[in-house]
């Protein structure tokens, strides 16, 4: 029996467009639908342009008549996280403070779907200027998990996963600085992909440089794969993009995986993941056990929580000076107060975290000069309570640095993935974090692909029926 419309690959979605069974239209349509029916609840988009994108998709269906479509992914449903520029829509950051004005030009990510012929639908919501790891802001208010709407989606990329989770659109855009991509897809079940830094071109220019990386939210790897093997086309406008030709993540998902050597790590820095993570993990260990040798290990990743504090409040602190007083009153207070530790820091501080970082780097680079990949939990927990902005330790105080699986990606400019293995006993997503070496993107989305074969994980849309 065939998969329900907005279940299928966007391979299969293609090949009914070339055989004329299906329409971008009626795919189009079919998204819009579940946009009406659930975005209400979960509050995902920051902006939408419904007529907009059903005049695009009665473009591709007049296209894909003629055979001709323009590229790749024509006549796929898309969400920006609005972060990116699109023509002719505004750009807010997730905040009350920026402006309304429609931007004359695409950012890279963009340009390049467009140029497929992919198909807007609108932007999805983030945290203010991305300073969190959930979705709740004073421009878009909270958006929720589809999973149990009392708990968060996580964050910065939210309402991009929430979006890809629910079938509100195939293909969706993210960013990930210190786990932005990785913490909404292991919270709310879907893949999620975080590239090296530079195989993405950006722009504007962002202070993140290095730490930052764009990538996308999907409900399968192999969608994710078609979609990088167009984001990592080069554009004249990011100095800092790598100067090679990029590789092809979908031929590279065809390939037999060799015999790996993987390291294990379910603990960094004696902070370890609950038991609930632990057991949700064991499934995809076992499978992990037959792709290769697998290590225990922990990790001793000196001053990182420090190192990545640095960098992200000397930016936060960039950012909010350039605002007056009137302003910053309507800012996110957890906001401000990174701001406030930025402005503490000595030039010397900011350029001894630069240090640091290289000494982490080394570390990391140097496992996975030992490893072909680095296994570990994507969270350290489910998601937690919607509304806050992180969770409570079993003594009650304020869990600032929860998330510390994911900072060595972007520290050590790593390639990363987090991918749904199991749910919990009370029905929440797991994640299972794939880090790789320098440029070894395409590996880590072989290992995914392979174990998304195995576990079979069943989606949240599956699960409606």
């Amino acid at each position: 029996m065939p998969l329900p419309l907005l279940q299928l690959p966007i391979r299969d979605i293609l090949g009914l467009y070339q055989r004329r069974k299906l329409s971008p239209v009626e795919v189009t349509e079919a998204c819009l639908k579940q946009i009406l029916k659930y975005n209400p609840a979960l509050n995902a988009f920051s902006f939408l342009d419904e007529k907009h994108a059903l005049h695009q998709a009665r473009g591709s269906e007049n296209r894909w008549a003629k055979n001709a479509p323009l590229g790749s992914l024509d006549g796929i449903p898309a969400t920006i996280k609005d972060w990116f520029h699109h023509r002719g829509w505004p750009t807010r950051y997730g905040s009350v403070v920026s402006g309304t004005y429609k931007q004359p030009q695409d950012s890279p990510p963009v340009a390049r779907l467009r140029e497929q012929g992919a198909i807007f639908i609108g932007k999805t919501t983030l945290p203010e200027h991305g300073h969190k790891g959930v979705t709740h802001s004073l421009l878009t208010g909270i958006t929720r998990n589809p999973w149990n709407v009392e708990k968060t989606p996580g964050g910065s990329s939210g309402g991009a996963a929430v979006a890809a989770a629910t079938g509100m659109a195939f293909l969706n855009l993210g960013s990930d600085a210190g786990g932005s991509i990785r913490i909404p897809a292991s919270f709310s079940g879907v893949f999620g992909f975080k590239p090296s830094p530079g195989l993405v071109p950006s722009w504007p220019p962002s202070l993140f440089s290095t730490l930052s990386a764009i990538g996308p939210l999907t409900r399968n790897v192999e969608d994710a794969a078609l979609i990088l093997d167009v984001l990592t086309q080069p554009d004249v406008r990011d100095w800092h993009a790598l100067p090679y030709p990029p590789p092809s993540f979908v031929a590279a998902l065809k390939k037999p995986l060799p015999r790996l050597r993987i390291s294990y790590a379910t603990s960094i820095n004696g902070v370890n993941a609950t038991p609930a993570v632990l057991d949700g993990l064991k499934k995809a260990r076992k499978i992990l056990e037959q792709m290769g040798d697998v290590q225990d290990i922990t990790l001793h990743a000196q001053h990182m929580i420090d190192i990545f504090n640095k960098h992200w409040s000397a930016v936060a602190s960039y950012t909010v000076a350039q605002f007056n007083t009137r302003e910053k009153k309507k800012m996110d207070p957890r906001f401000l107060h990174w701001a406030s530790q930025g402005d503490t820091l000595s030039l010397h501080d900011y350029l001894q975290a630069e240090r640091d970082r290289m000494t982490l780097g080394e570390y990391f680079k140097s496992l996975l000069n030992n490893y072909d990949v680095l296994i570990t939990p994507a969270t350290a927990m489910t998601a937690f309570n919607v509304g806050v902005d992180m969770p409570t330790m079993d003594n009650g105080k304020p869990w600032d640095n929860w998330t510390p699986f994911t900072y060595p990606a972007n520290l050590a400019k790593l390639p990363a993935a987090s991918l749904p293995v199991a749910t919990s006993k009370d029905g929440l997503p797991i994640g299972l974090q794939i880090v790789g070496g320098f440029l070894k993107d395409t590996l880590v989305m072989q290992v995914a692909k392979r174990l998304e074969e195995e576990i079979a994980f069943k989606s949240w849309l599956a699960m409606q029926g």
